[in-house]
């Protein structure tokens, strides 16, 4: 599951995504530069092969580690794009495109939010999207909806099928995995998917705190949002914290994670972005990036442990804080608030605010590892992370 937000307003453009995925399932960011190709050359994306453009625009992505395509990602341009999983009525096809696969399709080969939305749909008719979309049970699948964005307006297009809909975005929108651009919502939509993802829910919080949003910090706010506005994530036994924006794992029957995040502000005279580059944004900290600067993360993340890269760094704290994030996420949220609070002031260089961010993140997982934290979840969530722990382990570790 998965939550996107847009606010529109005078000269610029505010932009905000959580993906929600599997919790083992690392996301890494990549940057691709601008090149030309041989036109037609086969280009292989997730599932399916297409033929390649003659040039592609400089990208950057956040991605799951085993796909081709994004979860979310902006071009050189200034185009920013999130997509999100829908439940309609429609047959899913075996294979095609995934949503991801558009995604990055779109940023690469388009300039505008329009020509972006005219691209995705005409890849729906070929090769059509389709395919398996998760990473622990690899034949899930779904339709998408994607909220588009350059520095003149957004606009949000849904799918299902070869079918869509899309209209232009009046001050604030939100996406958050329902269809709502009527009548094809109607004509569409899975009642009982979308019901069992609480897209009604997480939609109606987005968009409300979307409508007041003014500054990209409003938006990061936005997605570490919990139900009923805690420090922590209230947990339900059938889809564990998928009430709210900032989701967290641990139901019986439907799960999902926050996995990555990412705000943006697009104006003419160029766009900012910062994403957290880890998982729960609640225990992250955003930090500046730009596509035109390539940083050198260390290792890409994958669904095992590695110790070393930053998304399964981030876990140690991330995991440890959930326990009891009453008590645990006030050891270091103040400092993580004021940090951030300069930089969106004045951003320092990406590098330094990576070397700086990986300090922190140091001395808040020594700081929570000694309050000893007790687990104070339910225990049908206590005994859904143990798995997840138990299946992240390195062989032999």
């Amino acid at each position: 599951m998965c939550d996107t937000a847009v606010r529109v307003l005078p000269g610029r453009v505010l932009f905000a995504k959580n993906s929600d995925r599997d919790p083992n399932e690392g996301q890494l960011l990549a940057w691709h530069p601008a090149a030309d190709h041989e036109a037609g050359r086969p280009l292989r994306c997730t599932h399916v092969r297409i033929p390649q453009a003659a040039h592609t625009h400089a990208v950057l992505i956040s991605r799951p580690f085993w796909m081709w395509g994004a979860e979310m990602g902006a071009n050189e341009h200034g185009l920013v794009i999130g997509n999100e999983a829908v439940f309609t009525r429609q047959p899913l096809a075996d294979t095609g495109l995934t949503g991801m696969d558009l995604v990055r399709l779109a940023l690469e080969r388009t300039a505008t939010a329009q020509e972006a939305v005219g691209l995705i749909a005409s890849f729906l008719t070929e090769p059509g999207q389709g395919g398996g979309c998760g990473h622990e049970d690899r034949s899930f699948s779904y339709h998408n909806s994607f909220l588009i964005a350059d520095p003149a307006g957004a606009h949000v297009l849904e799918t299902a099928g070869k079918e869509w809909a899309s209209e232009r975005v009046e001050g604030a929108r939100s996406i958050s995995n329902g269809l709502t651009i009527e009548p094809f919502a109607s004509q569409h939509r899975d009642w009982i998917r979308t019901k069992a993802a609480r897209a009604a829910d997480r939609r109606a919080c987005t968009e409300a705190s979307a409508a007041r949003a003014q500054e990209p910090g409003d938006l990061m706010a936005l997605l570490r949002d919990h139900e009923e506005h805690g420090i922590g994530p209230v947990y339900h036994r059938l889809n564990g914290a998928l009430g709210a924006p900032c989701v967290h794992a641990g139901g019986q029957v439907v799960n999902s994670q926050t996995t990555s995040s990412w705000v943006a502000e697009l104006t003419r005279e160029g766009a900012r972005h910062w994403v957290t580059g880890t998982a729960a944004p609640c225990t992250s900290l955003f930090k500046p990036v730009r596509v035109d600067d390539p940083l050198d993360l260390g290792p890409e993340p994958t669904d095992q442990d590695d110790c070393d890269s930053l998304w399964w760094r981030h876990e140690r704290l991330h995991r440890a804080v959930m326990r009891d994030p009453a008590r645990l996420a006030p050891l270091f949220r103040e400092e993580r608030d004021a940090t951030e609070a300069a930089w969106l002031a004045r951003p320092p260089e990406p590098k330094d605010a990576f070397a700086e961010g990986d300090r922190l993140l140091r001395a808040w997982t020594e700081r929570v590892a000694a309050a000893a934290p007790a687990d104070r979840r339910p225990g049908w969530v206590r005994r859904y992370w143990a798995e997840r722990a138990r299946r992240a382990a390195p062989a032999g570790g």
